[in-house]
């Protein structure tokens, strides 16, 4: 099947994905689109009619355009579901979603390079400011995170096996660190980073390793 995808090196959404497309052996082309560099090109005309949102991820799949990256997600585990990134139980995988979304809706969207622009714009937010707004709300979401990873963790987020809630673990602690975040009271994530690190899907993911990546 034909994958394309149009991704960010730094983009934490993009990694997530990139992170499930490396996991499950999947071949993909990849398309990159600055966020930054004149005003961010997913403010084009022509990138609106890839993505509304003028977001990234866009992942196309035989032509047919799907963006919001944990509906790529859920859409590479129906499609392929080997290796899985979700336990076979209903509650288990609800555990994992629930991880996967106190980063993807609870923390990631709110400290964004969209919402610090906005903050800067309208409310004439300096840098250090809007950057005090992220580093605070990674904390409170990384902290959530970790209550919930004491509760029902293991080697990784969510047991003994890599799942959804690793690919969006991840980036976010790339994140964290950018934003100087206190990653002392983080010591398991850190762990569970370590671990993850070393295998081969989050390295062929890491940002580093991406062909727009700025070094």
């Amino acid at each position: 099947m034909e994958l394309e995808l149009y991704s960010y090196w730094r983009s934490s959404c993009s990694w997530r994905v990139r992170i499930a497309l490396s996991y499950k052996g999947l071949d993909f082309h990849y398309a990159p689109i600055h966020l930054v560099r004149d005003g961010g090109e997913q403010h084009s005309g022509e990138y609106r009619l890839r993505n509304p949102m003028e977001e990234v991820p866009v992942l196309y799949v035989q032509g047919q355009a799907l963006s919001q990256s944990t509906a790529i997600l859920e859409y590479l585990e129906e499609v392929y579901p080997e290796p899985a990134l979700l336990p076979n139980s209903a509650m288990e995988r609800a555990r994992v979603r629930q991880l996967s979304q106190i980063i993807n809706s609870g923390t990631q969207p709110i400290q964004n390079l969209g919402v610090m622009q906005k903050l800067a714009k309208d409310c004439g937010l300096d840098k250090a400011a809007t950057q005090k707004w992220s580093k605070d709300w990674i904390s409170r979401g990384l902290g959530a995170f970790a209550q919930a990873v004491a509760s029902f963790g293991g080697r990784y987020s969510y047991g003994d096996e890599v799942s959804l809630a690793d690919c969006c673990l991840v980036p976010q602690l790339y994140n964290a660190r950018r934003f100087g975040v206190d990653l002392a009271p983080l010591a398991e994530l850190v762990a569970i980073e370590s671990r993850l690190s070393s295998l081969p899907a989050f390295v062929a993911a890491h940002p580093d390793a991406q062909p727009d990546a700025q070094l």
